[in-house]
């Protein structure tokens, strides 16, 4: 196993072999729903129960770094913690299902769809839609203080390749719950 590919193949075969709900998000479902663009990591939100941490940590080593306690002290605090795959150095943000609304909301939309993300055959995984993809890189575009043009370029790709199958009702009501309705109005002028 050396490639990005070949480790996001083996951590998605882990996760449904332990029976753990997921969501790839971030830069990966932006590829899936506009345009793709390199990135060094993955993003996925994880639904693994804390009783599943060693388990899950066992099953990735040797080809990755997993660190059991760090993964438990994240989940924890409510924060991400990351594994990293030896040999290709490519990373992996884990991000623990949070339960507020949205994230609840977000995590039950999520569809089984191929990428080609990761460069040779696709590969097929639960992805966020299009709609939660643009909603959740306007929270972290917000977050960092709408200075990041990586994540506006994202956003405008989604919409550009997207925007005849978007649900646009869902947008304007979640935008306007969390508070990005601004930001929403801005990219759909």
């Amino acid at each position: 196993m050396k490639t990005p590919r070949e480790a996001f193949s083996r951590i998605l075969e882990i996760l449904d072999r332990m029976e753990v709900p997921y969501l790839v998000g971030g830069s990966v479902a932006s590829a899936v729903h506009g345009i793709s663009r390199p990135t060094m990591d993955a993003d996925l939100v994880v639904d693994l129960p804390v009783s599943k941490v060693d388990e899950f940590a066992g099953m990735l080593e040797p080809d990755f770094y997993a660190d059991a306690e760090v993964i438990r002290e994240a989940f924890a605090a409510s924060r991400p913690f990351n594994v990293i795959h030896y040999a290709s150095t490519y990373k992996f943000d884990f991000f623990p299902l949070a339960n507020d609304e949205y994230s609840q909301t977000e995590f039950g939309r999520r569809r089984f769809v191929e990428t080609r993300s990761f460069g040779g055959e696709p590969l097929e995984c639960a992805v966020a839609t299009a709609e939660d993809t643009i909603l959740r890189k306007l929270l972290w575009y917000r977050a960092g203080g709408e200075a990041s043009e990586r994540q506006w370029n994202d956003i405008r790709g989604v919409l550009q390749v997207s925007r005849a199958v978007l649900d646009v009702a869902y947008l304007r009501k979640w935008a306007d719950r969390l508070t990005v309705s601004d930001l929403l109005t801005r990219l759909l002028n």
